[in-house]
């Protein structure tokens, strides 16, 4: 039986990705009905400026799975994040961000396997902001110095962050399900706690209350900053990270870093009744239409999407297709080779065709 799938092509260089990991999703023989449905910039004004219309929501909702590319978020103006938005609406809590070396990737570590699992509905992501100015951030400030919080410059903007029992536990207790499902050996649960006492506490006061019920996995925690530094220096030390929302965002890319970039870098979505997999990385529009743009953690998305729909036969091959391409270093796009304007680069469609191939299946 066929696997219905929603697929969000994005925008800018998301249709291009989106299209080449379709081909070699369906290259595996497995079965899929894909659901194309139309998001981002490039349709809000079909539908009075709204980037994500019900929908598509809708589609997600009722086919439980998605495939999306990346979809462009303007910086300090405009409409907020589509990806935020399909989080919270859809209550996708838990994002998955596996990083991992590949064999011929140019970085200065070769044997990191990390899994960074990010809270995804709280936090400052939460979106509960005051502007500069507004009435609403004068009667918070006053309200703050009211309460004995001291004083608020008049002229801030204010963001609240907001961490609950409830999204902490749910989301310490994945990564616990994770690491026991996955063969993983240790959860790291990571914190300011040391100066967000009620925020960060509470997140850590919360991991450790789970770790006491989870006595088959090792559990440890640390301070997102003494975190970066030793993954920098010693990232075989750690396994999952367990993060509230903007640390997961941060430390996601760090390790991402550590294996080479964004490029490689895949994501999946995960809530009670829906699963939505998308590349980390953005939408690089000023590359739309080029057939140039790296579609690896798109194909690696499709990969973890295999897996969550229990195709792991399929995930395997093409994982290990995608690896002996990259190990070969032949038909890679122009970020993957010893100097970006090596001309032996080829564009985004190659790099599938490439990836068809080494499966065995000829186009």
């Amino acid at each position: 039986m066929a696997h219905r799938v929603t697929l969000i092509p994005g925008d800018g260089t998301g249709p291009e990705l989106a299209d080449a990991t379709r081909r070699v999703l369906d290259a595996t023989g497995v079965e899929f009905e894909w659901d194309v449905q139309q998001a981002g910039a490039d349709v809000m004004d079909e539908h009075g400026g709204n980037p994500l219309p019900d929908h598509v929501l809708e589609s997600v909702q009722q086919n439980g799975v998605a495939l999306k590319g990346p979809i462009t978020t303007p910086v300090g103006t405009g409409f907020r994040s589509v990806n935020v938005a399909l989080r919270k609406t859809l209550d996708l809590y838990g994002q998955v961000r596996p990083c991992k070396s590949y064999e011929g990737v140019r970085s200065r570590y070769s044997t990191v396997d990390l899994v960074v699992i990010r809270e995804n509905t709280e936090d400052l992501y939460a979106g509960v902001e005051f502007e500069e100015g507004t009435e609403h951030a004068a009667s918070l400030i006053d309200w703050v110095e009211h309460h004995g919080q001291g004083r608020i410059r008049e002229d801030s903007g204010i963001s609240l962050k907001p961490i609950s029992v409830t999204g902490t536990r749910r989301i310490v207790e994945f990564a616990f399900d994770y690491a026991r499902k996955n063969g993983r050996r240790k959860v790291t649960a990571v914190h300011k706690a040391n100066i967000m006492k009620f925020t960060d506490g509470l997140f850590l006061r919360v991991a450790r209350e789970v770790a006491e019920e989870q006595a088959d996995v090792e559990f440890e925690d640390r301070i997102v900053d003494n975190l970066s530094m030793q993954l920098v220096q010693r990232p075989e030390e750690y396994d999952v990270l367990v993060c509230p929302n903007l640390y997961g965002d941060i430390v996601s890319d760090l390790c991402a870093g550590l294996i080479g970039g964004l490029g490689l870098a895949p994501g999946g979505n995960f809530g009670t009744h829906a699963a939505v997999f998308e590349p980390t990385h953005g939408s690089a529009p000023k590359y739309a239409g080029q057939n140039k743009v790296n579609p690896m953690a798109m194909l690696l998305s499709g990969v973890m999407m295999l897996r969550h729909l229990e195709e792991r036969e399929a995930a395997d091959r093409v994982e290990n297709a995608i690896a002996s391409v990259i190990a070969e270093g032949k038909s890679v796009t122009y970020d993957m080779k010893p100097t970006r304007d090596d001309p032996t680069a080829v564009g985004t469609s190659e790099v599938a065709d490439a990836i068809i191939d080494r499966m065995g299946v000829r186009v």
